[in-house]
């Protein structure tokens, strides 16, 4: 919302504050300022002068030079490209150095060659407000030379956001109730009384009491609509709003005043009583804004006895009764209605207004007279006509707030002593409450959210100042529980991806169960860490749609669509996961409602970027050894292995090992899957169990000394069949626990089909061991025997033999 500072000094003498100073009053008490303005002429060196000539310029049709009188004792050449002046109009002049504000200076330079040492300007380039394009023609009796800061008022807007349990705060008189109560300055009472009221079947019927529980209207005749003075329409300009005519005007004043809003009907335009009721299901609505609404049962309209919705209620009127310049006779509508079924239509419609802002939230259903009284005053002073009778009423205004008690003791208990009883209860007073018998305090009408003792507390504090609550105990040692161990080991995990270069998904933990509007289905890419049976999904019993019908049994299916939308978007490296929740049912049904937590990891495409240093189709394709990486990575110091496993959908799928326990699952979709994404490269998936994760990563982390004896390495060809896997050879060296052996890699694998260089069912596999003591230095001979142990077991346990 936005408060103008010169009508918040209609209410507040606030010559002693700063603008700082109430940013930081109202942030520290809750009211957050998004943004701080300045409305009007930005600077001092724009000045009134007066055009003296206007010749054509040589090189261009549409620009003028002009000489230009600005009070400094010569003529100043200025370009010019607007047309609506003529020689001797006085109009405004930014003189070099003048800053407009969005980092516009202006500087002396040239247009089309021709030298120009300032700038003709219009109203909106000097922050004013007008609806003429071209100069701004200034009066003739203006002084040439002075600045028009002088001449014309400036403004400081604050943008303030306001939650939504702070309706009160929606108003310039809101706005300076809260200043009055946090600087504890006097408030400038508004004269509002309340009006004459009757019942009145002939102006107002209400047939909706739930959705309206007071309806009130007064009719004004002989009105003259026409353009609202200027300080009205200063007013509405400053907040951001467009001046339409006096009477719209004077609704729109009174909203932004006082907080409740109000609307004017033409009453040539209304056949007999108005009628509050309920809309009919397809009935359609014209808005002010001249879109046709179409609306249902659940939505409030204000209809005359030819049964026309003329407004659809506390959101918007209706464009074919509203006020217009043929206008004589008005009726002012003020009201309160039911904040639930104002915010269901506002939402439904996606419609809103700053009546709907303000109703939603719940308006002073005990302003609702007085808010009428004084716009209907506003009228009659700026439109003429007079008031018919007194005003019509239905309904009654609920109350909505009461008394609350304040518990002393609570109060020192919780504001730590920092403050006395009797300022406390003054704190109340200045914000509006009164006080009754004993602790209990009157809610004034606006406050509606102060219900318990509680809040009543809350307010002391906000008023106080958090910062005068003393700090009384020291944080005391909790035991780290299993909650606080999962979380830490998950941030670890987010840690170390996100420095190898993933990047972080969170997507909904509802999937579609068939291909809808994405070309790969979700549960197709689903890769759970149990293979799902009949009965192992869980469905959503109401779906909001066909795409949120199935909670996930795994994160896959999440990571896939996100790689989708980046494949779409030209991203060349897809390197994301995911850490969250899974659900299932197991054993067919069996064991219903199982959740856990996992990991979700997806890699696929380029390697590397191409850079200056990596020229293009150099980068490399991510394949299965960067998943293991990454996954090692995880879980430093374990042996990690992948134990094939067919997956149906997956081209490639294994079980992911650590130490020989499975902790999860790996799987690499097929080729159409990821044409389907629009990929061309590989894309590679795994899922982790996190709790077995977990438990493998905990305990006292071991470090290796750094080894003080040089090692010694060797190296074997090995000629096996060409289905044995690798992992083979890795679980025989691993049982065989060589002391000596520090570590071994697979550094060449050969194969030839043809059977010309090695037969076509067998493949060459080529290792590299390194040996090494940690207490002395090896003989020759000593790694020849450990590494001829280590082939001999190699020979004796597999169908390989040394080349």
């Amino acid at each position: 919302m936005n408060v103008s500072l010169n009508w918040l000094k209609d209410h507040l003498d606030l010559d002693h504050m700063s603008i700082q100073d109430m940013d930081d009053l109202l942030t520290f008490a809750g009211v957050e300022v998004e943004g701080i303005s300045q409305k009007g002429v930005p600077t001092d060196k724009v000045v009134v002068a007066q055009v003296k000539s206007a010749e054509k310029h040589p090189d261009a049709d549409k620009l003028k030079v002009c000489m230009v009188d600005a009070g400094e004792g010569e003529l100043r050449q200025i370009v010019c490209g607007a047309q609506n002046y003529s020689v001797g109009d006085k109009v405004p002049c930014a003189l070099p150095g003048a800053d407009l504000g969005g980092g516009f200076v202006i500087k002396d330079g040239k247009l089309r060659g021709v030298e120009s040492k300032g700038m003709l300007c219009g109203p909106d380039e000097i922050g004013l407000a007008s609806a003429d394009d071209g100069l701004m023609i200034l009066s003739q009796d203006l002084e040439i030379g002075k600045p028009l800061q002088q001449l014309f008022e400036t403004d400081t807007i604050i943008e303030v956001e306001v939650t939504p349990n702070r309706p009160d705060l929606l108003s310039h008189t809101g706005m300076a109730r809260e200043l009055a109560a946090l600087a504890g300055i006097e408030r400038k009472a508004l004269d509002l009384a309340e009006p004459d009221t009757e019942t009145n079947d002939a102006l107002v019927k209400l047939s909706a009491a739930e959705s309206c529980p007071l309806y009130t209207a007064v009719k004004i005749s002989g009105v003259r609509v026409a353009d609202s003075p200027a300080w009205l329409k200063t007013k509405l300009e400053a907040i951001g709003l467009r001046p339409i005519n006096n009477v719209v005007d004077i609704t729109n004043y009174a909203l932004h005043e006082l907080g409740h809003p109000l609307h004017a009907f033409d009453a040539a335009k209304v056949d007999g009583a108005l009628d509050v009721r309920m809309a009919t299901d397809g009935e359609i609505f014209k808005a002010l804004d001249e879109a046709d609404y179409t609306l249902n049962e659940e939505d409030v309209v204000i209809s005359d006895a030819s049964g026309k919705a003329l407004a659809l209620g506390g959101v918007m009127g209706g464009l074919d009764s509203g006020v217009s310049n043929a206008t004589t006779d008005v009726i002012l509508e003020s009201a309160y209605f039911t904040p639930s079924k104002i915010r269901r239509s506002s939402r439904r419609l996606i419609l809103s207004s700053d009546s709907s802002y303000r109703f939603e939230r719940g308006s002073d259903a005990q302003g609702v007279l007085k808010a009428s009284a004084f716009a209907a005053r506003l009228i009659v002073e700026l439109a003429g006509g007079s008031i018919e009778g007194s005003t019509a009423i239905a309904g009654h205004a609920p109350e909505l707030t009461g008394d609350v008690e304040l518990d002393a003791s609570k109060l020192d208990q919780l504001m730590g002593g920092s403050i006395s009883l009797s300022s406390a209860e003054d704190i109340l007073t200045r914000l509006g409450l009164e006080k009754r018998e004993g602790n209990l305090w009157s809610v004034p009408s606006y406050r509606l959210d102060l219900h318990r003792h509680i809040d009543l507390v809350e307010e002391i504090a906000r008023v106080h100042g958090l910062s005068n609550v003393p700090s009384r105990f020291a944080a005391s040692f909790a035991q780290e529980s299993d909650v606080d161990a999962t979380y830490d080991y998950q941030m670890s995990l987010r840690k170390e991806l996100s420095a190898i270069g993933f990047y972080e998904t969170q997507t909904i933990k509802l999937i579609a169960e068939s291909s809808t509007d994405l070309t790969v289905a979700q549960m197709d890419t689903a890769l759970p860490l149990r293979p799902l049976q009949d009965g192992d999904l869980i469905r959503v019993a109401l779906p909001l749609s066909e795409d949120h019908a199935v909670m996930r049994p795994s994160l896959t299916p999440g990571l896939v669509a996100t790689a989708a939308r980046n494949i779409r978007q030209g991203a060349k490296s897809l390197r994301f996961f995911e850490i969250g929740r899974q659900f299932r049912n197991a054993g067919g049904g069996k064991a219903s409602d199982l959740e856990s937590d996992s990991l979700a990891i997806l890699l696929g495409g380029e390697r590397r970027p191409a850079t200056w240093s990596v020229k293009a189709g150099c980068q490399g394709r991510i394949d299965a050894f960067d998943v293991k990486a990454a996954i090692v990575a995880l879980l430093p110091n374990k042996d990690i292995q992948f134990a094939q496993r067919e997956r149906d959908g997956f081209i490639i799928a294994a079980d992911v090992q650590c130490e020989g326990k499975p902790v999860g699952v790996f799987a690499q979709l097929s080729p159409s899957k990821c044409r389907d994404l629009g990929s061309d490269t590989p894309i590679y998936l795994v899922e982790l169990d996190l709790k077995k994760c977990q438990q493998l990563s905990s305990g006292v982390k071991q470090v290796d000394e750094l080894p003080q004896f040089p090692g010694s390495s060797r190296d074997a060809a090995m000629e096996a069949p060409v289905e044995m896997a690798n992992a083979e050879i890795e679980k025989v060296i691993k049982k065989h626990n060589e002391q000596l052996l520090v570590s071994s890699a697979c550094f060449d694998v050969f194969q030839d089909s043809s059977g010309a260089k090695l037969p076509a069912d067998k493949k060459s596999i080529a290792y590299s061991f390194h040996y090494r003591s940690p207490e002395r230095t090896l003989k020759a001979k000593e790694v020849d025997q450990a590494h001829q142990k280590l082939l001999d077991q190699l020979a004796k346990s597999l169908p390989v033999s040394y080349r």
